[in-house]
């Protein structure tokens, strides 16, 4: 990483060291750091588990209500659950400790919004009944940073839930 002065060194020549969040102080990735971290976020996302995994999240998990959620979240499917979640806070928390530019990564991961879109509407009852208020912390704020992100969720919801909808009236008429 690169001090934002374009120096790896802070300005008395030495290297700062890492901050108390676990950064360097002052640093901020080049746009060529940052694109090489989306690029690999990309490939890790190329994974065949995990692509199936978030093909599920995406099209098939649509609860409408927190009990549902937790009955889905919690189902057969808890791993892939687990999987998409922890994958998509994991990229995240490379954009809120400065390691990847927030405006690059939205642009690269726009995936991310449908993710959240999922989760949204019951994030507030989920991290109340786990007593866990730091869950998907870090996809909240990457999405949420963006402008207009709660019309953007709203879109995403309503065409991921029409979609999974029309892939499921297919499959029951193919068979």
């Amino acid at each position: 990483m690169t001090h934002a002065s374009g120096s790896r060194k802070g300005k008395s020549g030495k290297d700062p060291g890492w901050g108390a969040r676990g950064l360097y102080n002052n640093f901020m990735p080049t746009p060529f750091e940052s694109a090489q971290l989306n690029l690999k976020l990309f490939e890790l996302r190329r994974e065949p588990l995990l692509r199936e995994a978030r093909d599920w999240f995406l099209f098939e998990f649509n609860p409408q209500s927190f009990a549902e959620f937790s009955a889905l979240a919690m189902g057969e499917r808890n791993a892939w659950f687990r999987m998409v979640i922890g994958y998509w806070d994991m990229a995240c928390s490379l954009v809120t400790t400065g390691a990847i530019d927030a405006d690059a990564f939205r642009a690269a991961h726009s995936e991310i919004f449908g993710a959240f879109s999922k989760i949204q509407p019951f994030l507030a009852e989920l991290r109340a009944s786990r007593g866990e208020t730091s869950i998907c912390k870090h996809m909240e704020a990457v999405v949420m940073g963006a402008p207009n992100a709660e019309a953007i969720l709203a879109r995403r919801r309503e065409i991921l839930r029409a979609a999974g909808a029309r892939r499921l009236a297919s499959a029951k008429a193919a068979g």
